[in-house]
């Protein structure tokens, strides 16, 4: 058995792998290094572990399974999985960021509301303002919040936000468009929190997010193409929307001359919302347990249904 690996390891992680998967062959590649040789070394390889050029899957006779290494696999989508489904099984790490980006979708939104943005910055500046800044904190307590998504980031954020009290809205797939404009009217907080698909692509557009109450914070934590990044920002600007924590965005890296860079409103968390120092280690604990299934063909964790685009 041979396995592909093309994430960026230290020298004891590979040593670990090879060390957990005995026998089996490992080749590890970084994903910069993703030249001939290793298409390759992919070709001959039953199992995958990370995410490779999507052009590689269907050119592969010898994959089996292929456990990527992020939980989205929107570059995948449009491969013939009618075919390549009876016998490549892909899974992701769903739920795998789950409590580390709440974690961060909670300290964005707590640094707004207390303003801990605007200190950081007045710091590096040496300016004292402290009774101005009094005027213009807030509370999360007892706030209306809306969810949008209820994988399992929301659902973590909703358990976070237990001790504040806050009224919690959730809206899940096959979600009502008046009802979601009727539950942001009255929203200080919105997360958005769902995967790249045909239906949530710009669900807050320009006119969504008019809807939203005057002054309510706005966080995505989902995928770039769900807000109209113009809207957002023109929001952010007038003060219709009081602040925004954002993770992902349209375009990554985020263009030089994007208006979010110079939004004082908004903080841009930069894709980095899920991780943590050992989420190496953590991503390897969770291969090798799910390689562990592998051989006993038991059912995997986490695998992807594409025909439900999650």
């Amino acid at each position: 058995m041979e396995i592909f690996c093309n994430l960026l390891l230290t020298e004891k992680q590979i040593d670990r792998l090879r060390d957990a998967t005995g026998t089996a062959t490992l080749h590890v590649i970084a994903a910069e290094r993703l030249g001939p040789d290793a298409r390759s070394l992919f070709e001959r390889s039953e199992i995958v572990f990370g995410n490779p050029p999507p052009a590689w899957i269907g050119e592969s006779s010898a994959l089996r399974w292929m456990q990527l290494e992020s939980v989205g696999f929107g570059e995948y989508l449009l491969l013939d999985w009618n075919s390549l489904g009876k016998r490549v099984c892909v899974t992701n790490l769903s739920g795998f960021f789950r409590s580390s980006v709440a974690e961060s979708i909670l300290a964005g939104v707590m640094a707004l509301h207390r303003g801990i943005d605007r200190l950081v910055l007045l710091k590096e500046a040496r300016s004292w303002e402290g009774g101005a800044i009094r005027r213009a904190l807030r509370s999360l307590s007892c706030a209306e919040v809306v969810l949008f998504g209820q994988g399992s980031i929301n659902t973590r954020v909703a358990e976070l936000l237990v001790p504040f009290g806050c009224n919690v809205t959730f809206f899940r797939r096959g979600w009502n468009g008046a009802a979601l404009n009727a539950a942001l009217a009255q929203a200080d907080l919105v997360v958005s929190a769902v995967p790249d698909l045909p239906e949530t692509h710009d669900v807050f557009d320009r006119t969504r997010l008019a809807s939203v109450k005057h002054g309510a914070i706005f966080a995505n934590f989902g995928r770039g193409s769900v807000v109209d990044d113009d809207a957002l920002a023109d929001g952010l600007f007038s003060g219709s929307i009081g602040g925004a924590v954002i993770d992902v965005t349209r375009y990554e890296p985020l263009p030089a001359d994007h208006r979010f860079w110079t939004l004082p409103n908004l903080i841009l968390t930069q894709h980095s919302g899920g991780g943590t120092g050992n989420e190496i280690d953590r991503k390897i604990d969770w291969f090798l347990n799910n390689l562990s299934h592998y051989l006993l063909g038991d059912p995997l964790i986490s695998a992807v249904d594409f025909a439900r685009g999650y």
